[in-house]
């Protein structure tokens, strides 16, 4: 295992958190129950659980509010990663000369006795953080995964075991507030448009993905694919690649992974569906074994992880036809690996919020692997549109239920319904998750 990097402490309270969803109600639970005198803030209405767990643990709670005036009584800002850094309060703490400190950073400094294993990437990072601490305890490692997926990082303090390994899923809202953060492991899976309603250029959303090497220290390791430009990931880690070049520490020749030039285990082993998911497990196990951790023990590992729901999660069989669960695919290169992971035969639904960008890029696999595709949501004009070149039928739905009914109804033996829809959910549900969820329990009552 590796030496923990030293983390600053805290800037100075008391501390205004804003932004009161998840990550920011853990943030400011955490910092109350360590003494500080806490307020929050948010430009919406809070949940009511959440406002209530709030005010019982002596949090001021100010909402729906710009947060601009509360500043006068706060010694430092920790922002939610859903608060763009344009909002009023957030620009005028930085203004003032107040610090702005990140939930995501806030939660790292806090764990400073916890090894931390972080990783990014436009799609497949919470299946790999997922299989990443499945892999450690397979090794007899005790791992909590953390992060966007499960308990936010600022819940974590005083929660777990000396000697738990923190793995944690970190987005580019998470990684532009960072200014210290150095993990010990930093793993960057892939890069692909996305996010551009918030970042503005493709320049500078890579660029936040970055952070998470930016800082990290000569023992400290950094993980990326083959032909990424590792040259230009920044800090002083030790560079480790995956993929198919000899240049590959964790190579892929001819369908046998090996690694320091001993064979792990054979592609056709791994628990897991898909081309894309090759690359995941490929990064799981490379930042793992460069870590130390014992090759059986991943290779076991690497075998046993069967995935996780929302990701190609095969909810139903019925009437011959493969009912297939891809909600997490939110945006078009997740969709596209999502449909490249059936040979043909396959009946799409596709749509839901814009993120900005259009979806061009999957008509050639529309035409290639899908017998019609079936649109839903606020996207569906732009996707019949973009869609058009493809040359299969064009289905607008309107919403999920529709869908899947015209979906099955159309599906022959053999073929595949799959919800990979390359947008986000909040045109019509709350999360990708319920998505997903009303997915499984429509073609499960088929």
């Amino acid at each position: 295992m590796q030496p923990v990097i030293p983390r600053p402490p805290l800037p100075p309270g008391p501390y205004l958190v804003v932004g009161l969803a998840r990550s920011g109600v853990a943030a400011a639970l955490t910092l109350c129950g360590r003494g500080a005198e806490v307020a929050g803030v948010d430009s919406g209405p809070v949940a009511s659980e959440a406002f209530e767990r709030l005010l019982a643990a002596g949090v001021a709670v100010h909402a729906p509010h710009d947060g601009v005036d509360l500043l006068n009584g706060a010694g430092s800002v920790i922002k939610s990663p859903g608060v763009p850094k344009e909002a009023p309060v957030i620009a005028a703490a930085r203004e003032r000369g107040i610090p702005v400190l990140g939930e995501y950073e806030t939660g790292w400094r806090l764990l400073g006795e916890h090894e931390f294993v972080a990783v990014t990437g436009s799609n497949g990072k919470t299946t790999t953080v997922e299989l990443i601490g499945h892999l450690h305890r397979e090794a007899g490692v005790p791992a909590k995964v953390a992060g966007n997926v499960g308990t936010a990082l600022t819940g974590l303090p005083g929660m777990l075991a000396p000697g738990t390994v923190i793995v944690a899923e970190a987005s580019s809202f998470q990684l532009e507030d960072t200014e210290a953060f150095a993990p010990e492991a930093a793993v960057l899976l892939n890069l692909a448009e996305d996010h551009l309603d918030r970042h503005g250029t493709f320049a500078a959303y890579r660029a936040a993905k970055l952070e998470i090497f930016a800082r990290q220290p000569n023992d400290a390791v950094a993980v990326a694919p083959l032909g990424l430009g590792v040259e230009d990931l920044g800090g002083c880690a030790r560079r480790v690649c995956f993929g198919a070049g000899p240049e590959a520490e964790l190579a892929d020749r001819a369908g046998q992974l090996w690694w320091d030039e001993q064979p792990l285990l054979a592609v056709s082993e791994l628990g897991l569906r898909g081309e894309h998911n090759v690359q995941n497990a490929m990064a799981a196990a490379a930042v793992c074994l460069a870590r130390g951790l014992d090759p059986e023990a991943v290779a076991a590992g690497l075998r046993s992880f069967r995935g996780l729901a929302h990701r190609l999660e095969e909810v139903a069989t019925v009437g011959g036809v493969l009912y297939v669960n891809d909600s997490k695919a939110t945006n078009v290169a997740s969709a596209l690996v999502g449909i490249a992971s059936f040979p043909g035969g396959v009946h799409a639904i596709l749509g839901g919020r814009s993120k900005g960008g259009g979806f061009a890029e999957l008509a050639p696999a529309v035409a290639e692997r899908c017998c019609a595709a079936y649109l839903i949501g606020e996207t569906a004009p732009q996707l019949r549109h973009d869609l058009e070149p493809a040359g299969v039928p064009l289905y607008e739905c309107g919403d999920l239920e529709r869908a899947v009914s015209a979906a099955s109804g159309a599906a022959r033996p053999g073929e595949v319904v799959l919800l990979s829809p390359a947008c986000p959910s909040f045109d019509q549900y709350a999360s990708y998750e319920q998505r997903g969820d009303h997915f499984r329990a429509l073609a499960r009552a088929l």
